[in-house]
């Protein structure tokens, strides 16, 4: 793989004049919104436990994954009509939380800044490593190893510059 930098930065400059419309001139998207990300829980209580009880993102429902039997699909709303899903799946050794190319890298849950530091507060409380950056970011692992952050900056914008 290719470190050199100013080559990938005249890549990155290439492909957003190639692509990339100012605002008034983007056509509306086709979809209405994400409707759920779903990731793999090792244990659905524990999982419940730290969504629920320490993020405070509150468990919706819990539903039999109608593509595996015995294997539960489960949800908590993070608000703004999104929903964070999980699955279990007893009896499959589906191994540890791995980042491979085309997998999950993080998650990026947008929180008011109260809340947020009330969450670092709890993460800090809980035992949950985690690590603050540029004073609106957290990050750290759930139970399963899977990396979240629960970010101060409202809906559409990153570190004070628009990006919807």
């Amino acid at each position: 793989m290719s470190t050199d930098v100013p080559t990938l930065d005249a890549e990155r400059d290439r492909i957003r004049r190639t692509h990339l419309r100012p605002a008034g001139e983007r056509p509306a998207s086709t979809a209405r919104g994400l409707h759920h990300t779903a990731l793999v829980s090792s244990d659905v209580e524990r999982t419940v436990r730290f969504y629920q009880d320490v993020l405070g993102f509150p468990l919706t429902e819990l539903i039999e994954n109608r593509d595996y039997p015995g294997s539960s699909h489960f949800f908590f709303d993070i608000g703004n009509g999104n929903l964070l899903a999980f699955f279990d799946f007893p009896g499959l050794d589906v191994g540890p939380y791995a980042e491979v190319l085309g997998g999950l890298h993080h998650i990026a849950i947008s929180v008011e800044q109260e809340p947020w530091d009330a969450l670092v507060a709890r993460l800090t409380e809980a035992g949950v490593e985690h690590e603050v950056h540029s004073g609106v970011s957290v990050y750290f692992r759930d139970p399963d190893g899977a990396r979240v952050e629960l970010i101060a900056d409202p809906l559409g914008e990153m570190y004070g510059e628009q990006v919807l």
